[in-house]
Order: C-alpha cells, then structure tokens, then sequence
C-alpha cells in the first residue's frame, strides 16, 4: 500500500467560544457549513490532506473549546501543535480583545509572533483553504531543514531498492555469482 502522506502536522485553532472554530474547521475539511451553533466541549480534531510544493502533508487539526473551564485542557495541545490559529468573531469586539489574551497563552511557548492575518467567512468559505494552506506552508518552512533530510532518505530508498531489484534479475548465465547489498 503507497503511502497517502509525506507528512504529519498539528494545527490548532483557539480562541473564545462562539467565535466560528468548528465552522472553519468543517468548511475546511468537509466542504459544509452548520450555521446552528453546537459548543465544542473539550477538544476534537479532523484530518485533511493537502499538497504544498509538491509534498503531501497530513493536517489534523484540533478544535479546542472556548470556554474558560476547558482552558488547563486546551493549554496541554499548545506544546503538541506546529501551527495555531487564533480565531475571533469580526462582530464581537470582546472576542478581538481575548485574541491578546489567547496570543499570550501560546507566547509561553513561542517568542515572536510573524503572523498572518486573514477574514474568513465559513459561512461564505471566503479564505478558508487560503488561511490553511498558508500556515500549513510556514509550519514546512519552519521544518524545511528535517523536510530535507527526509527528502534525501527516500530518494536514497529508492536508489536502493532499484540496485537490488537490478541485482537479482537473471543475465542470462545460470552460474553468475549474486550481488549483495548490505
């Protein structure tokens, strides 16, 4: 069986309740939009397979909830995750001032932020799979050097697999010695 991915990430998106979490993350995975809002409680996560630059990389991508209760759970997936997006409502100011409150949570771990801003709209999927894409395509950046590395190794897989599979073809003498490659 060939393998479906290159690579595994973890995404995470955070930030109050209410703000459209699920309904990003559903847009972006399932094509759908649910406009009845059902609380997340605790943490879920869907999958996603995408190709940037020409490697596959398996997203799953955690939806945390919101609400206060939940936050000592949600923190835990912090350390786990290459990329997290906060997420806030454009029509609640309160929810834009909790995204310092969030940034803070996640700065513990990361010092500078460099981030993107994008408006998405699951409702109308306006820069739904631009928004992923993006920070799926800085998670690789941040990885490139461990990409390379992995890159290398299968090209030199495959090099060996053609030189045993050349060696163990017949040449047309039945007493020619058999190559090894150990």
């Amino acid at each position: 069986m060939a393998k479906q991915y290159d690579v595994l990430f973890r995404l995470l998106l955070i930030g109050d309740s209410g703000v459209g979490k699920t309904c990003l993350l559903c847009r972006f995975t399932d094509n759908e939009f649910h406009p009845s809002h059902i609380s997340t409680i605790g943490v879920d996560f869907k999958m996603k397979t995408i190709e940037v630059d020409g490697i596959k990389v398996r997203i799953q991508i955690w939806d945390t909830a919101g609400q206060e209760r939940y936050q000592t759970i949600t923190k835990q997936y912090y350390r786990r995750a290459q990329g997290i997006f906060l997420v806030y409502d454009i029509s609640s100011e309160r929810s834009y001032q909790h995204i310092m409150k969030w940034a803070s949570d996640v700065d513990e771990l990361a010092k500078e932020y460099g981030m993107d801003f994008y408006e998405t709209s699951a409702c109308t999927n306006l820069n739904i799979k631009e928004s992923f894409t993006r920070l799926t395509e800085l998670v690789l950046q941040a990885h490139k050097k461990e990409l390379d590395g992995l890159r290398t190794y299968a090209a030199d897989e495959l090099n060996l697999v053609e030189l045993e599979e050349a060696a163990s073809k017949p040449d047309g003498t039945e007493h020619s010695p058999k190559t090894c490659w150990c």
